[in-house]
């Protein structure tokens, strides 16, 4: 068997351009597979960058919403009826909404969609660098803050407001000060750029904005006052989530609750039973026999006009929505399966070929004694080899590729050591496979034949 190692090398340098050639194929279809998953783990990080930058043990949102962008109204006194409840410590209000940005402070400027997110100065709902230290100065009317890792197309905001490229990439006091007056216009409104922080952008929207909630209101001069987008909700040290909104369904009129569809809870007909038998996608159970569990494993009830989610619960929200209710998911997923399966067609022809070139190579050593496991394991170490010798390259390819697509579209693409380990394993499986493929070539090496 120690012989098996220099033979399965020595067969595959042989022929030096048809390793190159075998290379070079691994490496596209690891570059495809890195960039692929990539790309959705960008998708998901990006969607859930502001749910993760807020502060909030329990949050209320409007059943009819679907995602960040896609955030209904639903009455400010909902937030208000979770005071009564032993555990919260303090509300808090968010507007969200999508508006116009002119590019170009001049009437023929390009506009693009900008989220606007509204809150109290005071409230310091916000974990963004930038936010804590600027956000006193949106009291002033028409003053807003700018995500200054928002994307080159809204204009040179950071340079405008004196900060330098050096300045742009710290996270110091520098960084987000906007030294300079910068003026632009939002919804057919001028606005003043107070100060920067960063937040990035995401596949729902390209940049961001922050003011408060007296001037969100004047740019959104069609939205009511009280008619709220998120209510986010505080609790005091070591009090339950799941509790808190136990005791805030309970104090509706409504007999039953709605709960997302989610395993570990039983369709039974009687306590739990599907509020679409044809979707399957949500849960109906009475709120006199909802309990603690439910909640834990769903984190998150509608009631009447509202729903309460658990703070992971509403990253699970907006993550859910981009995975099930969009194609971009699947899209993704499906390239990295069709880069797995070139992969295997790519190692397959050249393992296939470098075996029918040796075939009388092979018929020697099984008349000299050698048996069909031999052999076969010579062909897989050859598929091994292939998967590090293309997996390497392809590698330190895609570590460039991500730095540029990063810089490019402002979305968190980087490399990790999981995702390193999880393609070096995918690329590994998908030549074995091809190796496994070619093995019956190998087994039909009959020496009668070729020395007959």
């Amino acid at each position: 068997m120690i012989f098996a190692v220099p033979l399965a090398w020595f067969q595959l340098t042989y022929e030096k351009s048809r390793l190159a050639v075998a290379i070079a194929g691994i490496m596209f279809a690891v570059i495809l597979i890195f960039m692929q998953l990539g790309f959705q783990d960008a998708l998901f990080t990006s969607a859930i960058r502001l749910h993760t930058n807020l502060k909030g043990d329990v949050v209320l949102i409007s059943p009819q919403s679907t995602n960040l962008v896609g955030m209904r109204n639903f009455p400010q006194r909902r937030m208000y009826q979770a005071l009564g409840y032993e555990g919260v410590e303090a509300i808090n209000e968010l507007y969200i909404g999508l508006a116009a940005w002119k590019v170009k402070d001049d009437p023929a400027g390009q506009t693009r969609n900008i989220l606007v997110l509204g809150a109290d100065p005071d409230s310091n709902i916000f974990k963004m660098p930038g936010v804590k230290e600027n956000m006193a100065q949106t009291k002033v009317q028409d003053v807003i803050l700018f995500d200054r890792a928002s994307r080159n197309e809204f204009g040179a905001i950071v340079e405008e407001c004196g900060v330098s490229k050096a300045q742009e990439l710290k996270y110091t006091p520098e960084g987000f000060t906007c030294n300079k007056p910068v003026t632009r216009e939002v919804a057919n409104r001028t606005v003043t750029v107070g100060g920067l922080f960063e937040l990035g952008s995401s596949f729902a929207a390209d940049g961001a904005i922050i003011t408060s909630q007296t001037n969100f209101l004047r740019i959104f001069d069609n939205r009511r006052a009280g008619l709220i987008n998120v209510g986010l909700i505080t609790l005091k040290p070591n009090a339950s989530a799941e509790e808190m909104i136990m005791q805030y369904v309970q104090s509706f009129e409504s007999k039953e609750v709605i709960l997302p569809a989610v395993s570990g809870i039983t369709v039974d007909g009687d306590r739990v039973r599907y509020a679409d038998p044809e979707k399957k996608d949500r849960f109906i159970i009475a709120k006199s026999r909802l309990t603690l569990d439910d909640i834990k494993k769903t984190r998150s009830v509608a009631i009447d006009d509202i729903k309460i989610l658990t703070r992971e619960g509403f990253i699970d929200f907006e993550r859910s929505y981009w995975q099930k209710s969009t194609s971009i998911g699947f899209i993704f997923s499906l390239g990295t399966v069709m880069g797995f399966f070139v992969g295997i067609v790519i190692v397959y022809q050249i393992l296939y070929t470098d075996v029918s070139d040796h075939m009388a190579e092979y018929a020697t050593l099984k008349a000299m004694g050698y048996s069909n496991w031999y052999l076969a394991f010579v062909v897989i170490q050859e598929a091994l080899a292939l998967s590090i010798l293309g997996f390497i390259p392809g590698f330190i390819a895609c570590v460039g590729l991500y730095a540029l697509t990063k810089n490019a579209t402002r979305l968190p693409l980087d490399m990790t050591v999981e995702r390193g380990l999880q393609v070096l394993l995918l690329t590994i499986v998908m030549c074995t496979i091809s190796g496994a493929i070619s093995l019956r070539k190998v087994q039909s090496a009959d020496p009668a034949e070729i020395f007959g």
